[in-house]
């Protein structure tokens, strides 16, 4: 964040996109305890913007916020994995039918350059810059297709999956196979075949749930099922 959208912002917001990207790729662990006066300091604020984001991090299923026991980092929810993914496959394979008709070299070139980018990231085992660069790969897509505000949407669609995509990174050559299915969709969108391209971002977004059992073997402690609102589990005490 530069300097000048960082001052154009509010203490309330600073800290809330601060705890949110934090919260996202990794840094605070699911289960984490979240002291508001510790962030509070370290923001050089006071308590109060440092809880309305709290708030509004919890809204978005991000904090779990449990009585009489404290706040923490919210675990991954398995039970809406699915659903997650079903909305955003749903709005990316549209993006994709889409950019075929509209995609210039140009794009086909930026698009080259950030599968570069992740084989880089993926060499150097950069795995928070590869996840960046996958970003930026998708994102781009929607600009292709004209749409570039239904990045938010899909963004807003797929705000617990991220967390768990970030875990899948670690497992066993995903990083490569990420990469081996962007090149598939950059290839049909060369080709101009928008069934070709809905398909291979099909085969793309279907092979990000597979993983989950390995994930959660991997980190039992990261995930749990949905509860009753307000219930509390052993996981907090």
């Amino acid at each position: 964040m530069s300097p000048k959208i960082k001052t154009s912002l509010s203490a309330s917001q600073r800290v809330y996109l601060d705890l949110r990207q934090r919260i996202l790729e990794m840094i605070l662990l699911p289960g984490t305890r979240i002291i508001e006066r510790d962030f509070a300091a370290e923001h050089g604020t006071s308590r109060t913007p440092v809880h309305e984001a709290v708030q509004r991090l919890a809204d978005e299923g991000l904090i779990e916020i449990v009585q009489r026991v404290g706040t923490f980092v919210a675990r991954i929810p398995l039970d809406k994995l699915e659903e997650a993914m079903l909305v955003r496959t749903a709005l990316e394979v549209v993006m994709i039918e889409k950019a075929v008709a509209r995609a210039t070299e140009q794009d086909i070139a930026r698009l080259q350059n950030i599968l570069a980018e992740q084989e880089e990231c993926m060499l150097s085992e950069d795995r928070r810059g590869f996840y960046r660069a996958d970003e930026a790969f998708h994102q781009h897509l929607t600009e292709i297709a004209g749409f570039p505000g239904v990045w938010r949407l899909i963004q807003q669609a797929k705000i617990q999956v991220d967390r768990y995509r970030r875990l899948t990174l670690m497992l066993p050559a995903r990083m490569d196979s990420v990469i081996a299915e962007h090149r598939a969709v950059v290839t049909a969108l060369e080709s101009a075949n928008p069934t070709q391209a809905a398909g291979a971002m099909r085969v793309h977004l279907d092979k990000v749930l597979p993983g989950i059992e390995l994930a959660r073997a991997f980190r039992p402690e990261y995930f749990i099922n949905h509860l009753p609102e307000g219930e509390a589990t052993d996981a907090y005490w």
